[in-house]
């Protein structure tokens, strides 16, 4: 057997693998670096005696001024983390990334290494005693994960810090919230919802929330939600082009990748998501609503519909993305009760790890860092 190595590939080679192996996340289809116009993007694959055993999008960031470039992985690659020789796939692509101009390259291995059950997320959020995730009992601790994070800093990989605190940040978040789909009944998925969390969706559905699908043309009035929720919430609100770049990309290879939903009432849209569909996981995006009518509890009935759809369309798991771990008072322990209410699965991944490439690429990391902050 040759050893691995790593070389671009054609979009059409990359989606032809995708086809045959669609499971991977959404920030790793060739469609996304689409949605990111402001870096470079291109497909790479492992190959092994000529036969291509993996794929993987790698978007650049440009350090201005030079013709060096920050490689980035996000919630990739997809590739054997369970192997306990993880350098006969990250070397050849480090050595590529080389080649290719990067002076650093950031992974994010998707893999999860602890994951909380609802009822003990919450037992913790009303324990005054308990601050963090950690400190609670872990349904499951996944050992290869462990062990692939060890091998990473024997291999010179150093985890990256700006998601430790909130969970929220540069980059792709650490924790998580997943709701399991795969063999449950929609009794099932109801069943587990908390006392809270079915209060909330039978107030929806008695007062006459409908939840129902949009188009395109209605990102304005999903971005006029997102931006008053991103106002009360602190967080800076992407603009309109953003989402309306990121429609046209998603749904040009399959019309089915991305979905718009409005929960509204009496022809007033009170609350508005995105769903993404990738191979068996659907991931819940960008969730927005405004002031007006939240004693109707519109995202209950929403996220209720989106769960639904997704069981219905036969994903394994529905992804709601960031949590914070921080069981302490604040809009973010709001979100984290929302999220695991719903059934949702606490989990911690592995982060995101980074190493520097070449003689100055410790000096050109901390440049890149130092111009980002000043942005």
């Amino acid at each position: 057997m040759t050893s691995p190595y790593v070389r671009e590939i054609t979009r059409e080679e990359h989606l032809a693998h995708l086809r045959l192996h669609p499971d991977t996340s959404h920030l790793q289809i060739p469609e996304w670096a689409d949605v990111k116009p402001g870096w470079l993007a291109q497909s790479i694959g492992w190959f092994e005696d000529e036969s291509m055993t993996a794929t993987a999008l790698v978007l650049y960031r440009p350090l201005p001024g030079t013709r060096r470039f920050l490689a980035y992985l996000p919630d990739g690659p997809d590739i054997d983390w369970r192997t306990p020789r993880l350098e006969r796939w990250l070397d050849p692509l480090v050595a590529h990334l080389e080649r290719e101009g990067a002076f650093a390259v950031r992974i994010g291995p998707p893999v999860v290494v602890r994951c909380w059950d609802p009822s003990v997320v919450a037992a913790g959020v009303a324990d005054p005693g308990v601050r963090h995730l950690h400190e609670l009992p872990a349904a499951d601790i996944d050992g290869f994960a462990l062990d692939a994070g060890e091998r990473l800093r024997q291999l010179g990989w150093r985890r990256c810090k700006e998601n430790e605190g909130s969970g929220f940040g540069l980059g792709q978040p650490r924790f998580g919230c997943l709701i399991p789909l795969q063999e449950r009944s929609v009794d099932d998925l109801r069943g587990a919802l908390a006392p809270h969390w079915e209060q909330a969706l039978s107030t929806a559905e008695s007062a006459g929330v409908r939840v129902v699908s949009g188009t395109g043309g209605d990102l304005p009035e999903f971005h006029r939600l997102y931006t008053a929720t991103a106002a009360h919430d602190g967080f800076k609100a992407r603009p309109l082009d953003y989402f309306q770049r990121m429609w046209k990309a998603l749904t040009a290879e399959d019309s089915d990748r991305l979905r718009l939903y409005l929960a509204e009432y009496e022809g007033e849209v009170l609350s508005a998501a995105l769903m993404i569909n990738v191979g068996s996981r659907s991931w819940h995006s960008y969730a927005a609503s405004g002031r007006r009518g939240r004693q109707l509890r519109p995202s209950s009935a929403l996220l209720w519909r989106m769960l639904y759809d997704a069981w219905a369309s036969n994903a394994a798991t529905y992804d709601l993305r960031s949590i914070t771990p921080a069981l302490t008072e604040g809009v973010l322990l709001g979100r984290l009760l929302f999220k695991t209410g719903a059934g949702g699965m606490a989990v911690e991944y592995l982060g995101e790890w980074e190493r520097p490439v070449g003689t100055q690429g410790k000096v050109l990391q901390r440049a890149l860092k130092a111009y980002l902050a000043r942005r």
